[in-house]
């Protein structure tokens, strides 16, 4: 089974796509394998963190904005502005794909864990996402 998700970020920031995961997983009647999910983007990515505290969010972002700072001068590919090539450059540093075991019908994650598009762009984006589920 294979689907695609299609989501409008609100720029720089995260989105949690996990009900969306679970709910297309949950369709595809896999009842035990593993699930993929590949962003389509190179200035935004996927990761697996904590959705309980907002803070751990917050926290990511400081952190990434040290790694890769906006208008940094070591920068040739400014083509979009400011926020273009540390984009891409966090987006190398995370991940563009997932992939996570199904066990009973649902995306084993842990108590914690959360599946997020994280948008590294300033401004909103219309993202898609493609989930594959095989068992």
């Amino acid at each position: 089974m294979q689907q695609k998700l299609t989501l409008r970020t609100r720029g720089r920031g995260f989105v949690e796509i996990t009900q969306d995961v679970q709910k297309l997983v949950a369709r595809s009647g896999v009842k035990s394998g593993l699930s993929h999910v590949f962003i389509h983007h190179t200035s935004a990515s996927l990761i697996i963190t904590e959705n309980a505290d907002a803070d751990v969010l917050d926290d990511l972002e400081r952190f990434m904005s040290r790694l890769a700072p906006d208008g940094d001068s070591i920068y040739v590919h400014t083509a979009e502005g400011p926020d273009d090539m540390p984009s891409h450059v966090r987006s190398v540093l995370t991940q563009t794909h997932l992939t996570i075991p199904v066990v009973e019908g649902r995306c084993d994650l842990g108590t914690w864990q959360g599946l997020f598009v994280w948008e590294h762009r300033n401004r909103p984006h219309d993202r898609r996402v493609t989930v594959s589920v095989a068992g």
